[in-house]
């Protein structure tokens, strides 16, 4: 092998390991994100809608987790329960709501129906990352830290 194809080995090697990474990032970020719906499934019944989604995370904020860390996040959701919602972070507070927010940290796109799913665990994150029924923009390190904030 000459040089070249040699460091064009190692980037490849390189380039497949970020995104073995980054998938298995995806894949955790969309199960803790949706681990914060447990609330509502605890009390005996799924979420059947986005805001029931929303109204579970609630009860999950972990105020420790949460020092230090500025970021807000935008969610995205079209469908009849569709719509739009945010959460900003502030050193171990935060605020939720609906509507847009400017300049967030990390928005979450994707039909009504496919986020309750996935919150749901009927459907993989994973998997609706892969296929485009999620889309998440934005800085990952800051998406990763939902699910710690919001376990």
């Amino acid at each position: 092998m000459t040089k070249h194809e040699l460091q064009t080995n190692d980037e490849m090697r390189e380039q497949l390991k970020r995104k073995r990474f980054f998938l298995v990032s995806i894949g955790r970020l969309a199960a803790t994100i949706c681990l914060c719906a447990a609330t509502a499934a605890a009390a005996g019944h799924a979420n059947s809608t986005p805001q029931e989604v929303f109204d579970g995370m609630r009860g999950s904020f972990q105020p420790a987790k949460a020092k230090g860390v500025h970021a807000s996040y935008q969610w995205d959701l079209s469908g009849p329960h569709g719509g739009e919602w945010w959460i900003e972070v502030n050193d171990g507070t935060y605020k939720m709501g609906t509507g847009k927010i400017a300049n967030p940290s990390v928005t979450f796109i994707a039909k009504d129906k496919d986020w309750v799913a996935i919150c749901n665990d009927q459907l993989s994150g994973t998997w609706a990352y892969l296929t485009g029924r999620l889309k998440i923009r934005g800085d990952q390190n800051v998406a990763r830290k939902l699910g710690e904030i919001f376990p």
